[in-house]
């Protein structure tokens, strides 16, 4: 279903998918030039809501704010919005209970990591993919939260950025490498490939036995 969520003097635009009994909630933070439609992210969420998972795709700039450069690597204000989601999901009827997981592509990924570290975050775990983690900066060492970084065997230089990443952080934290994707992972199998690794993680981190689902590789 479409949501609304107010921030600040904007409402972001989010689409969320719920289990008949949802654990826990992934949020989406896109990266530039992409939006809550993309097809891979989309297709990322469609292998999440199979295992069990709740999502929320959502824009963390309105249109009008998207057409300012600048906008897409504030990664101060996609974390602060990637944040208010979070707290509108704590304060559902549905969602409220629910434990919370950010999914980043690209800058998303900077602005989940950023979330994430402050003190009073409720984030259990992160997944990125091909992401930016660098942009999160020196907040790398605060993050808490188990963190996945999924990174094309092809995509050379944000791979070197995701192992200086990694090297910053004290939260158990795991890097996995798709042989042969480059950034957008459009080759064959590799989409598919860092979904499954989401969907296995996040379950993990999120989900007790009882409420997952049959997932990519358990049917």
């Amino acid at each position: 279903m479409e949501a609304e969520i107010p921030c600040g003097a904007v409402r972001l635009s989010g689409s969320l998918h719920l289990p008949p009994l949802c654990g826990a909630v992934v949020v989406f933070a896109h990266g530039s030039g992409s939006s809550r439609h993309s097809p891979r992210n989309r297709y990322v969420a469609s292998v999440l809501q199979d295992a069990g998972l709740g999502t929320l795709l959502l824009d963390l700039l309105t249109p009008a704010e998207e057409a300012v450069r600048a906008n897409v690597f504030d990664i101060a204000l996609l974390a602060g919005r990637l944040a208010t989601a979070s707290r509108w999901l704590g304060t559902g009827p549905e969602t409220s209970g629910c434990r919370v997981g950010y999914f980043g592509a690209s800058t998303g990924a900077g602005a989940a990591l950023w979330a994430a570290a402050d003190a009073d975050a409720q984030v259990a775990a992160i997944v990125s993919r091909g992401g930016r983690p660098d942009l999160a900066g020196p907040r790398l060492a605060a993050v808490r939260a188990p963190t996945l970084l999924i990174v094309g065997g092809a995509d050379s230089q944000v791979l070197a950025l995701n192992r200086q990443a990694m090297d910053l952080m004290q939260a158990p934290t795991r890097l996995e490498v798709v042989p042969g994707a480059t950034h957008l992972f459009e080759e064959p199998g590799t989409l598919d490939r860092a979904a499954a690794l989401a969907a296995e993680w996040f379950t993990q981190h999120l989900l007790s036995p009882g409420e997952r689902g049959p997932g990519p590789d358990r049917q």
